[in-house]
């Protein structure tokens, strides 16, 4: 009995083979079939192709009326009045009353310089201008008297009551007189030109704006010699330097060959580097009647259409010489791409956007075109960067290599 059931302990190797080969199998085809989905995702995202080399473009903004430019020139804002104050005496600063972007108005005082010497010279010759002035009444008196004397001798002669030379000496004390009169009437005369004087060298001690400006620098300080001519070492020739800022105009430098391209009254679109974003509205002032011969150029002033207070003198500048005045629309800047960088991909507009060295297909909203530009309304901003001319191969996700130029 034992060995009966001894002898039905057998293992079917077939069986106990079959089962792992099977499940091997699965695991097999499993495994294949997962490396096969991941060989295609990895594929689609180009892990195994090799960067596209593209060229790239940033969308920026631009001005419609760029499309109008017939001429591009550059130069500085430069005020037309400028002065530089100084006094036509020589002095010691005693008081300056503005500093730097201060506004003063026509005639006002802005600094003072010592003048005691000169304010002694004027009460001089007010003392002397009063004593003239009673010179005069004095001899006024001793005319009317002499006249009056005159007037009575004269009378008597013709009755024979006095001698001929009683009359002759109420004659000359009469000359007398009139001639001291003219003599105190010339005296105040001079008096009152030495006090004219007098007034003119006080006033040289007080340096007034010659018209509304705004302080540009300030040249001097309290306590300096200020002299017509800085010959000293630790002389000023001039106390504050002013511009009239109605006067800025930006004078550019414009080739002799594209003269025929402007002309005075042409409308111009200004641009400064330190306002790059705002376009300020000009027209051409003035075409200098002389050439520069060392750089073969001519000097145009353009004036501004409006006055803006962040305009500042000496500051660099770019003008656009334009065709026609811009209509007010063609003013306003506008979000643009170059239109060679746009595709057609199943039938809508799309663009390339590069994030971290790949492109993703987007969608873009178009409007108008401005040029070789076209208006982008909606889908990409100011800022991106795109893909220029994108090659037939490119295409969602592809990792990309930016061309040399």
């Amino acid at each position: 009995m034992v060995n009966e059931d001894l002898s039905k302990l057998r293992i079917e190797k077939t069986k106990a083979i079959s089962r792992p080969r099977r499940r091997r199998k699965i695991i097999f085809w499993v495994l294949l079939i997962v490396a096969i989905i991941l060989a295609g995702i990895l594929y689609t995202q180009g892990m195994f192709t090799p960067p596209v080399q593209v060229q790239i473009v940033t969308v920026s903004q631009i001005y419609p009326s760029q499309t109008l430019i017939v001429l591009n020139a550059s130069g500085y804002v430069v005020p037309q009045r400028k002065s530089a104050l100084a006094s036509k005496v020589t002095g010691r600063l005693i008081w300056l009353g503005v500093e730097e972007g201060n506004r003063v108005k026509q005639d006002q005082i802005v600094a003072r310089l010592e003048s005691q010497d000169v304010t002694a010279a004027k009460g001089l010759a007010e003392a002397n201008v009063n004593a003239a002035r009673h010179n005069i009444e004095l001899a006024r008196a001793e005319l009317k008297e002499a006249t009056l004397n005159l007037e009575r001798n004269k009378a008597l002669l013709a009755k024979g009551y006095v001698a001929k030379s009683i009359y002759d000496s109420a004659l000359a004390r009469y000359e007398k007189a009139v001639a001291a009169v003219e003599a105190s009437e010339a005296s105040l005369k001079a008096s009152l030109a030495a006090l004219e004087a007098a007034n003119i060298n006080l006033e040289y001690t007080l340096i007034r704006a010659p018209f509304d400006a705004v302080v540009l620098t300030k040249n001097a300080d309290v306590g300096d010699i200020v002299t017509p001519i800085g010959a000293a070492a630790n002389a000023k020739s001039a106390v504050i330097t002013i511009a009239d800022m109605n006067s800025l105009q930006v004078e550019a430098d414009v080739s002799e060959s594209n003269l025929n391209k402007i002309k005075v009254g042409q409308p111009c679109e200004i641009q400064l580097d330190a306002l790059p974003e705002e376009r300020f509205r000009g027209a051409i002032h003035m075409i200098v009647p002389t050439a520069d011969r060392t750089k073969a150029t001519v000097m145009v002033k353009i004036r501004f259409a409006e006055r803006d207070s962040r305009v500042l003198p000496e500051m660099s500048a770019k003008v656009a010489f334009l065709s026609r005045p811009p209509k007010p629309e063609e003013q306003k800047p506008r979000v643009a791409i170059n239109q060679s960088s746009i595709v057609n991909r199943k039938g809508s507009e799309k663009v390339f956007l590069i994030k971290e060295e790949k492109v993703i297909e987007t969608s873009v909203n178009l409007g108008t075109k401005i040029g070789d530009m076209v208006e982008v309304l909606g889908g990409i901003k100011v800022g991106d960067q795109i893909v220029l001319n994108p090659p037939e191969r490119l295409r969602n996700g592809l990792k990309i290599k930016v061309a040399e130029k």
